[in-house]
């Protein structure tokens, strides 16, 4: 392909059902795209390369990746720091930024004051969504007593598609497993998840339970066996005894 036909390739975002483009286009990933008419649509997240001058268009599947939306919870890992800002790995084609006068709640002087000291590369923050279109990138807030810093816990990744199955309806997923290990469960929406617990010994517990739903959430009958799960993992490390698992 030449330099000037490589200039005209557009790389976009796309999501499910929306339009890529209008005409008579060759769809090179058909599993990923689709024609109504002389209309073209998006079946997936993904990014899309449309080629106008050869009329072929291909979506490309962001595996694994989130789609920001305005009111998620996420859990972010800095991955870089500004004179204003933090950009924040939250698992999305794009970073999320934090502002410093959201997270310090005044504004900063740059001149006199290194970011570094507050938030640096690798620490991990729990913020929302707050902002988000296609036109910037995803700007994350961490306002209220639930999100800021993290500084305790094991931090679990999971497919953020899995996440609702972890949640579970009206979260009944979630409370067998805080209910059961007496741990917090801090679930962002980007499939990321934080587990606190008072007893350490839990931890691995809950960090293996949480893999097992990644795994089996497409299996009937994964809550009873999540329960089983824990239970036996409980007896093995002595937390409880034997008798309570006949019971």
């Amino acid at each position: 392909m030449s330099a000037q036909t490589e200039q005209r390739v557009e790389r976009v975002l796309v999501t499910p059902g929306d339009k890529l483009a209008e005409g008579d286009y060759k769809i090179l990933t058909p599993t990923t795209a689709y024609r109504v008419g002389t209309s073209y649509y998006s079946s997936i997240v993904g990014l899309l390369e449309l080629n106008p001058q050869e009329k072929s268009l291909k979506v490309i599947p962001l595996k694994g990746s989130y789609y920001p939306r305005v009111g998620d919870v996420v859990i972010g890992i800095v991955s870089d720091v500004g004179l204003t800002n933090w950009e924040l790995d939250i698992r999305a084609p794009f970073p999320g930024i934090l502002y410093a006068v959201d997270y310090l709640g005044r504004a900063i002087n740059p001149s006199k004051e290194n970011l570094k000291d507050f938030l640096d590369v690798g620490d991990v923050i729990v913020g929302k969504v707050e902002v988000f279109d296609r036109t910037r990138n995803p700007v994350i807030s961490t306002k209220g007593k639930e999100f800021g810093k993290v500084v305790d816990g094991a931090l679990v990744e999971i497919s953020p598609v899995k996440i609702p199955r972890l949640i579970g309806k009206k979260g009944s997923m979630q409370s067998l497993i805080e209910s059961e290990t007496n741990c917090k469960l801090i679930i962002g929406n980007n499939g990321r998840v934080l587990v606190l617990c008072e007893d350490k010994r839990y931890e691995e517990i809950v960090v293996r339970a949480i893999r097992k739903i990644d795994v089996e959430a497409h299996i009937s009958g994964l809550t009873d066996r999540v329960k089983e799960f824990i239970l036996v993992e409980k007896v093995k490390k002595g937390l409880v005894g034997n008798e309570e698992r006949k019971a």
